[in-house]
């Protein structure tokens, strides 16, 4: 990153204080601060060469970042960092044993500051969605118990099709954690427990939801069930490290002018290609499941480490 630093005395008295307004409207806006991967994760060996010529390429951003669509913007706070939408790339399909198909649309990946990517530990994949101003009118009135057996049924009816195409089985069990929407700050989660092939772990679903005059921001959670309790204390950390710039909040859309997206709170949940492309189309969800084995030595201790997670189509 390059520093500016005017040299104040050569300056004249006008030119001092422009140099000054200018250094700081630079420092208000400023990057997030990327930090090389010996200074995020000090001390540590990697054995195999080409997981440690992936990390070692990463930059680990912290701080605030723009995410360039739909004025969303993330303050990363020390407890976890952000990757870009090229390094998030590179984690779903070459570390995670993704298609590359997966990693459409991908603006970025959280992830806890304490973890490498090769390691196995939860990942936050980053979307977001410019359909436009989506309803909140009926949010308090979803019976969310008949929206799940509405779901069930779709995810059975869609579990049929997914077998006739060679893929396995999938069966929504339920409620991981119950849809819950906040009218202050336009944001919503939920979590859906699944079942893929009628083969334990269950596959963890956990959804986060920003409101914005322009679209939603996603926020999806790869993880097992297990990783459930982690994943519900880090929910707090991360509706607050969400927010849209001036100009593109939903309190500023504009009735008659901005537009509208063809679906409400009910159709977030629900899956909003439902409506659209059909229910195979319309239940892609992530999946976390296989190993792909990495020897990383750490504090000079060697182990075996894997991360893989797939969409399923």
């Amino acid at each position: 990153m390059v520093s500016i630093r005017p040299t104040l005395k050569r300056l004249p008295p006008w030119g001092a204080t422009l140099a000054i307004a200018l250094t700081l409207a630079l420092g208000a806006t400023a990057p997030a601060a990327a930090k090389t991967f010996k200074e995020m994760f000090p001390g540590t060996e990697i054995k195999n060469d080409k997981a440690r010529e992936l990390v070692e390429s990463m930059d680990y951003q912290q701080g605030p970042v723009a995410l360039g669509v739909g004025g969303v913007k993330l303050d990363v706070p020390p407890k976890y960092y952000f990757l870009g939408p090229g390094e998030a790339r590179k984690t779903l399909t070459e570390i995670w044993g993704n298609p590359p198909a997966a990693a459409n649309g991908v603006l970025g990946m959280l992830l806890p500051a304490t973890k490498m990517p090769i390691e196995d530990t939860w990942g936050a994949v980053i979307r977001f969605d410019d359909d436009g101003y989506v309803s909140d009118d009926e949010a308090s009135k979803i019976n969310y118990t008949d929206l799940l057996k509405s779901m069930q049924e779709s995810t059975d009816e869609a579990s049929t099709e997914r077998e006739k195409a060679g893929f396995g089985s999938m069966k929504l069990l339920g409620w991981a954690s119950q849809p819950y929407y906040d009218d202050k700050t336009k944001k919503l989660h939920w979590a859906k427990e699944l079942e893929f092939g009628g083969k334990a772990p269950h596959t963890l679903n956990y959804d986060v939801r920003a409101l914005g005059r322009k679209g939603v921001l996603k926020i999806n959670f790869v993880a097992d069930m297990g990783d459930l309790p982690v994943i519900r204390s880090v929910i707090p950390d991360v509706m607050d490290m969400t927010q849209f710039e001036q100009g593109s909040r939903y309190t500023d859309f504009i009735p008659g002018s901005d537009k509208v997206a063809a679906y409400g709170i009910g159709g977030l949940i629900a899956g909003k290609l439902l409506a659209k492309a059909g229910l195979l189309a319309g239940l892609l969800v992530f999946l976390k499941k296989g190993w792909i084995i990495i020897a990383v030595a750490l504090g000079g201790v060697s182990r075996l480490v894997g991360r893989f997670f797939r969409k399923k189509e």
